[in-house]
């Protein structure tokens, strides 16, 4: 079982002025997968130290093996999510977040204003998600089973290859 964090950057949620729909459109699809737990959403403003020490605290102390984030990937001058994670990540996964967009291009052409980052931190893999419910759904399901292979490579299990 890997265990799941999900982190959404939204300062209107944060704030209480608008209901964070996507952290837990993320928690409804990693329970339908069998080998992965997770976390209620954890909801704080765009501000970079902020979320970057929660994923260091996520990741570190917390040990979570995944830390799923979502919103702040965008141009507002208040989309910090991806610099936060490159602040956190010791190396990065590039592939996934290409991924991502790549099968995003393929529902809007606006998929390539998507600043995500993918990185890895100790044991855990910190993957930046879309801000919307509808991309949350499609991406994260496409991504799902390579993370966990990579999950399995990263933490030194036994990995069945044909996955």
């Amino acid at each position: 079982m890997y265990k799941a964090a999900i982190l959404v950057a939204s300062d209107s949620s944060s704030e209480g002025r608008r209901s964070d729909l996507s952290g837990a459109a993320i928690r409804d699809i990693l329970l339908k997968y069998e080998n992965f737990t997770a976390s209620d959403p954890v909801i704080l403003p765009d501000d970079r130290p902020v979320l970057a020490a929660k994923m260091r605290q996520l990741a570190d102390e917390e040990a979570f093996d995944l830390i799923l984030t979502t919103g702040g990937t965008g141009f507002s001058k208040r989309d910090v999510t991806p610099e936060a994670t490159l602040d956190v990540v010791e190396r990065r996964a590039p592939g996934i977040a290409e991924a991502m967009r790549q099968l995003s291009l393929q529902i809007t052409p606006r998929a390539m204003l998507s600043r995500a980052e993918a990185g890895i931190r100790g044991d855990t893999l910190i993957v930046n998600l879309p801000g919307s419910p509808k991309a949350v759904q499609e991406t994260l399901d496409y991504i799902l089973p390579s993370v966990e292979h990579g999950l399995d490579i990263l933490q030194g299990r036994d990995a069945d290859c044909a996955r």
